[in-house]
């Protein structure tokens, strides 16, 4: 695959090993703290591309007023659009049903194996990390950039991690592989921008106009909410 002729799938580009950000989540919807997440890996990290990758079926967070992986992955592209170095992978969505990420990464690794990821999580994600499945090998496959969220510190990220069993014969501990970004903690989440948009009221300070508007025209998070197609 190449930037050209699929979009919106982690390219190898020119040949050469790109480095690559993967943002992963439910997108439910995605907010301006997802976008600036995204810039900051891109920048900090002086990655080639960050993507988007929305998720089919949410594994850990089932029936939060969910519009439907269709509409989430619209909402991702209006978010990002016109950004430059930030994309939408839509291989979660195309692919359906739960997804793990160990088996993305696999999955991209299978077709891209040059191409050195980085999965980009929140710390209260990241200090989950030994529940996830195969926890080892999401480290193998990808670095892992950890961004500050409230009442989620640094140590804990660490502490958490450590847990984890060093592999036989492995080049460095898993710790070695976490890059945390310099971005300030942004007070944003989709819970409270469904809430707005449940009641009614404006959204766009917390998604942008883009999404907002795509949010009014559909209807989405009312009790009328029309699933995507």
């Amino acid at each position: 695959m190449t930037g050209t002729s699929a979009p919106e799938q982690p390219p190898q580009t020119g040949g050469h090993s790109g480095s690559h950000g993967i943002l992963g989540g439910t997108f439910n919807p995605p907010h301006l703290g997802h976008v600036a997440l995204a810039r900051s890996a891109l920048q900090d990290l002086g990655l080639e591309r960050v993507w988007l990758m929305p998720v089919h079926t949410p594994v850990h967070k089932p029936g939060e007023r969910d519009p439907g992986p269709e509409h989430r992955l619209r909402m991702c592209r209006l978010a990002v659009a016109g950004i430059p170095g930030v994309g939408v992978c839509a291989m979660e969505v195309e692919r359906g049903g739960r997804s793990y990420t160990v088996e993305t990464l696999r999955a991209i690794h299978s077709s891209h194996p040059h191409a050195r990821l980085t999965f980009i999580v929140g710390a209260d994600t990241a200090a989950t990390l030994p529940s996830w499945r195969e926890p080892l090998a999401v480290l193998e496959l990808a670095d892992l950039a950890v961004a500050a969220r409230a009442g989620t510190a640094r140590q804990r990220v660490l502490e958490t991690i450590a847990q984890l069993p060093e592999p036989a014969g492995a080049a460095a501990p898993p710790h070695a592989r976490v890059r945390f970004l310099a971005m300030p903690t942004i007070d944003v989440s989709s819970s409270r921008a469904r809430e707005l948009a449940r009641s009614g009221a404006p959204t766009a300070g917390l998604v942008g106009d883009a999404v907002a508007g795509y949010i009014e025209e559909h209807g989405l998070y009312r009790d009328t909410v029309r699933k995507g197609r």
